[in-house]
């Protein structure tokens, strides 16, 4: 069973042991970052640090000239990545005999939001998430699309991952985060994750909503999730909070305009990409759902990419859907957390590897060689030593 394992380019750049150290793993890939959010990070065996802080999304390579001029555009790493970051840990890794993949966040940029607050996506009450642009923005897809081509095929990439390709929402581990105090449940994260930007509008306005009435019964469904009673669960409780042909229409607005850039940046990737590429998106099988493992339909997206990535941090329950497609050349690749400190189970891999191929996975996705402990690595090789 084919394993990758989620990697920075900080966590190789200047440590000459990493390289060797990830390869030992029994892991025959990495998917390598190439553009990814801020963060702070822990690079537990760096011979220079041990704290990464990556203080804005970027870009981890040079950029080319199809940017010039333009306002939305990618900005370039500090010192945590300085110059093309991503080629020099792809160089290193590539001669340890690793397969290396590209790893790209695309719709998860706080700084475009902040420098370009009209991108951001607008709740109902009126509040921006600076951290989610909005994809049915023209200018704003085209960003994403064109990032995506560029950040995906990197020299030397053997094909790429892309996550973050669809809608943000509320959710979201912003600095010093204080949102928990109420239990939105997955109808509050919903409704708090419409968009109400001119283009959610004029959207809602084609599937035949009034935008202002609409965001008025936004804000009346979600005064019973502000006073604490418990949520009916998934899609029933969108469609008992908002009413059913109103949460139809937003649904489908938002289903449409994902499906429509998926196919967009897909295509750019392969466009620019040699033959042989391969595209995969992080991706959860229920459409509504939001963040850096956008809601899809299983089928579609199956039609469009060679595969997915499926988070399993909370058991595989959510390979099944794309299993079902019974698409024999498609990759569905099982994301399992092995950091035990962000509760990983790296001692059970093995078991938990076996359980994620009976539901349907082809591949292992392990997150994250970086991060983990020394301990946590070595359970990780034992455990790919019995698979």
């Amino acid at each position: 069973m084919k394993a990758s394992a989620f990697v920075y380019p900080w966590d190789v750049n200047g440590d000459p042991r990493a390289p060797g150290r990830i390869a030992a793993l029994g892991v025959g890939q990495v998917t390598l970052a190439a553009a990814y959010h801020s963060t702070r990070a822990l690079t537990p065996r760096h011979p220079r640090h041990r704290i990464v802080t990556a203080e804005h999304a970027a870009v981890l390579y040079p950029v080319d000239g199809r940017w010039d001029g333009r306002a939305l555009r990618p900005h370039p790493a500090g010192d945590w990545a300085p110059g093309d970051a991503y080629g020099e840990a792809a160089t290193v890794l590539a001669q340890a005999g690793l397969e290396v993949h590209s790893w790209v966040v695309l719709a998860h940029n706080s700084r475009l939001g902040a420098e370009h607050p009209d991108t951001s996506v607008v709740n109902a009450y009126g509040d921006r998430y600076p951290w989610a642009p909005c994809i049915a923005q023209p200018a704003t897809r085209a960003y994403l699309v064109d990032l995506a081509a560029e950040a995906a095929v990197r020299p030397g990439a053997a094909g790429t991952e892309l996550e973050s390709l669809g809608w943000y929402g509320l959710q979201h581990l912003h600095a010093h985060d204080k949102t928990g105090g109420v239990g939105l449940g997955e109808a509050g994260q919903y409704l708090m994750s419409l968009c109400f930007c001119p283009s959610c509008r004029a959207g809602y306005g084609e599937r035949g909503l009034d935008p202002d009435g609409l965001a008025a019964a936004v804000r009346t469904a979600l005064e019973p999730v502000w006073q604490g009673l418990p949520d009916d669960g998934g899609w029933a409780g969108v469609e008992k909070l908002l009413g059913a042909e109103p949460a139809a229409a937003t649904r489908a607005w938002r289903e449409a305009t994902t499906r429509s850039l998926q196919e967009e940046a897909v295509a750019a990737v392969r466009a620019a990409a040699p033959e042989g590429f391969q595209v995969l998106l992080h991706a959860d099988p229920v459409s509504f759902h939001v963040g850096a493992n956008p809601g899809v339909d299983p089928a579609h997206i199956l039609s469009v990419a060679d595969g997915v990535v499926a988070p399993c941090a909370g058991g595989p329950a959510l390979l099944t859907p794309f299993a079902e497609q019974r698409r024999d050349s498609a990759v569905i690749a099982a994301n399992l957390t092995v950091v035990s400190g962000m509760g990983g189970s790296p001692g059970t891999l093995a078991a938990d590897a076996a359980r994620a191929r009976e539901l349907g996975a082809t591949e292992i996705r392990l997150y994250h060689a970086g991060l983990a402990s020394d301990g946590d690595l070595e359970a990780v090789r034992k455990g790919l030593g019995t698979i």
